[in-house]
C-alpha cells in the first residue's frame, strides 16, 4: 500500500506564489518518477511538471519559466513551487507517483494523491 499525502494548496492573488508539497510513503522499493497534474473545472487532467529518478526535469508549455518541480529523496517527497500564478492556474493539484514495488524493473506501479485546490483570484 502506497500513500501520497498532499499539501500546500490554497487561494492567492494572481502574481503571487504557492509551494505544493506531496509525501510518499509505504511499500515502495524505488521511485521511477514523481509528477504533479491538475484539473480544471469542466476540464481534463493535463500533466504539469514531472521529475524522473535522475533529476531530470519537463514541464508544460503553459508553466514553463514560472513552475519548478523538485524533490527530496531522503524524504521521498516532491515538491511544485508555483510562482507568477494565473487565473488560469486555478485548478485541482494531484500528485502521481511512479514506483517499483520490487527489485524487478518489470514490477512498477503508480498512486495517486487526493488533490489540493490551487483558486488563484484576479
Amino acid at each position: 500500500q502506497v500513500q501520497l499525502v498532499e499539501s500546500g494548496g490554497g487561494l492567492v492573488q494572481a502574481g503571487e506564489s504557492l509551494r505544493l508539497s506531496c509525501a510518499a510513503s509505504g511499500s515502495i522499493f524505488r521511485i521511477v518518477a514523481m509528477a504533479w497534474y491538475r484539473q480544471a473545472p469542466g476540464k481534463q487532467r493535463e500533466s504539469v511538471a514531472t521529475i524522473t529518478s535522475g533529476g531530470s526535469t519537463s514541464y508544460a508549455d503553459s508553466v514553463k519559466g514560472r513552475f519548478t518541480i523538485s524533490r527530496d529523496n531522503a524524504k521521498n517527497t516532491v515538491y511544485l513551487q508555483m510562482n507568477s500564478l494565473k487565473p488560469e492556474d486555478t485548478a485541482v493539484y494531484y500528485c502521481n507517483l511512479v514506483f517499483q514495488y520490487d527489485s524487478s524493473w518489470a514490477h512498477t506501479s503508480d498512486a495517486w494523491g487526493q488533490g489540493t485546490l490551487v483558486t488563484v483570484s484576479s
